[in-house]
This record gives structure tokens, C-alpha cells and sequence, in this order.
């Protein structure tokens, strides 16, 4: 099964799919041991692991799609890609699709910010008009069906600027013209996210960032609102940083940090280490009966 047809198969169960955002390898093969059925490559948390920069459109197509590779190799559950605006006009939007394809991305999303892009729950972002909105989506549904094998994922930011039924009426186009999954970003509280469920096709993504505009709800309250999938973007950056944090402050101050660290014989396990081993013995025997 490819990566696109295994990710049609969960959209077509009746159920959320609570969904860690990655940021990189090892964080994508974290969530796959924990016994998630998917994750989404964060473009907020991408960007501030790989160039320690903010999601501003700094990170450049050559590089996120070099990461989605990367973290496609280390695990086997579905992978989401951010592809931002499609770094360009419709022609890129189109390889960009298909390069998030070739990459081993199960879904690719493409938004209607004005480039460069914002983090959606971040001030100053604006989107671009409705017809190059449609283009945009347009453009990466006709890679999908000249050969990319990969879902669309159509996100509109137009409820920050315009309003919810200007989002609901690009997010009902871009169904219309054909993509997969739809998403709607921050709405204000539980009765425009109903509104969104209610009003629209398709399985939609809920997008869930702690102290975001969107209620942080409980995993049944989104299911029971018609929600398909809830991203996590920064909860495992945050964690991460803030561990970091702690612990340099434990060394900083001469402190004992052991508390804070995973033991080593579990950290050798979850990286691969053991695999390795066990795997390379095989190669080791037959090198000795030779």
C-alpha cells in the first residue's frame, strides 16, 4: 500500500485521528513507536529544528522537501507535508506537489497566505485573492491526477482576515474542485468549528496549537464535532525545548540533570541501536561460515 492509499484508508474510518506533528527524524520515529497511525510534518517546528529560524518563509522548497525524505525513511505510519503556498506561482505549486509525492508524503497541504507564509495563529498574515486561492489548489490537484500519488490537503487562513463565510466558501471551492481533506485554520471558538464540520465535505483537519486561537478540546469533543484528524504542530517542540532548556539550567547551576534523562540502554533502543545490532549479527555469521 502507498503512503497516499493508506492515509485514504484511515480518512475513510469513522473515527479522529490524534495526530503528533514531527520535525524531524527522530521526533517522526518517536511518534510511530508511541502507536500513532500518522503524523504531520510541521513547518513551524521544521523550520525552527532544521535552520533555527521562525515559520516565515525562510525554509525553501529544496529544504522541506529534503526533511519530508529524511523523516519518510525512518518511519513507516503516513507522513503530512506542509508545503506552505507552493513556493511560487501555480507551475510550482505543481512541483511541489509532486516533489512531496516523490519524497514518500502521503498528503501534501497547500494555503492561500500571501507569500511569504505566517504561522496561522501568528499576527500580520494575509491571503491572496480568491482566483489565485483556486489556482493554487487547482494546480495541485492536476499534479495528483497526472501521476503524483499523494492526497490534497486545501487550507484557507481567509477566516483571520475576511471572515468564516469567506473561509467557507473557498474551503466548499476547493471540494469542489477536487481535493481530499479540507482545513479551515483558527477558528475562534467550538460554534465556528461546528460550522466548519456542518457546512463542508470531506474529512477536515483541526489544527490545534496550545495558546492558538483554536480551543484546545478534548480528542471526543472534536470527533463529536465532525473533526477527521487534530494536529498537534508544537506539542513535541515545545516539550523538547523545553527539557533542553531545563536541563542546561541543571548544568549551568552544577545540578544533577540525571532526573531529566532518558536512561541510555532506552535511548540506544528507540534510535535503532538494537535493531542495528540484531540485524548486522545475520551478516557477521555468514561471513564466519564463509
Amino acid at each position: 500500500m502507498t503512503p497516499a492509499n493508506h492515509l485514504r484508508s484511515l480518512m475513510d474510518q469513522d473515527r479522529l485521528f490524534t495526530t503528533p506533528c514531527c520535525f524531524d527524524a527522530l521526533s517522526a520515529k518517536l511518534i510511530e513507536q508511541a502507536g500513532f497511525d500518522v503524523t504531520f510534518m510541521s513547518g513551524f517546528a521544521a523550520s525552527a529544528s532544521r535552520i533555527g529560524e521562525p515559520d516565515l518563509g525562510l525554509m525553501s522548497y529544496g529544504e522541506v522537501i529534503d526533511q519530508v525524505r529524511n523523516i519518510r525513511e525512518a518511519i513507516s505510519i503516513p507522513l503530512i507535508v506542509d508545503g506552505d503556498t507552493g513556493y511560487g506561482n501555480a507551475m510550482n505549486v505543481r512541483r511541489t506537489v509532486r516533489g512531496a509525492a516523490a519524497a514518500g508524503g502521503a498528503a501534501v497541504m497547500i494555503e492561500d497566505q500571501l507569500a511569504p507564509k505566517r504561522c496561522g495563529h501568528t499576527p500580520g498574515k494575509e491571503v491572496v485573492g480568491r482566483e489565485e486561492a483556486f489556482d493554487r489548489i487547482r494546480a495541485a490537484i492536476d499534479a495528483r491526477d497526472a501521476g503524483a500519488d499523494i492526497l490534497i490537503l486545501a487550507r484557507t487562513d481567509a477566516r483571520e482576515t475576511h471572515g468564516l463565510s469567506e473561509a467557507l466558501h473557498r474551503a466548499e471551492v476547493f471540494a469542489q474542485l477536487g481535493a481530499d481533506i479540507l482545513f479551515v485554520e483558527a477558528p475562534k471558538d467550538e460554534a465556528e468549528m461546528r460550522a466548519i464540520c456542518d457546512n463542508l465535505p470531506l474529512p477536515k483537519m483541526a489544527n490545534i496549537i496550545e495558546g492558538g486561537h483554536t480551543p484546545d478540546l478534548p480528542p471526543d469533543e472534536l470527533y463529536d464535532i465532525g473533526y477527521r484528524l487534530a494536529v498537534y504542530p508544537l506539542s513535541l517542540m515545545a516539550a523538547s525545548m523545553q527539557a533542553m532548556l531545563e536541563t542546561l539550567a541543571d548544568m549551568a547551576d552544577g545540578q544533577p540533570r540525571h532526573r531529566r534523562l532518558m536512561g541510555f540502554d532506552e535511548l540506544r533502543r528507540r534510535i535503532g541501536f538494537d535493531d542495528y545490532y540484531e540485524m548486522s549479527a545475520a551478516y557477521e555469521t555468514s561471513r564466519r561460515d564463509g
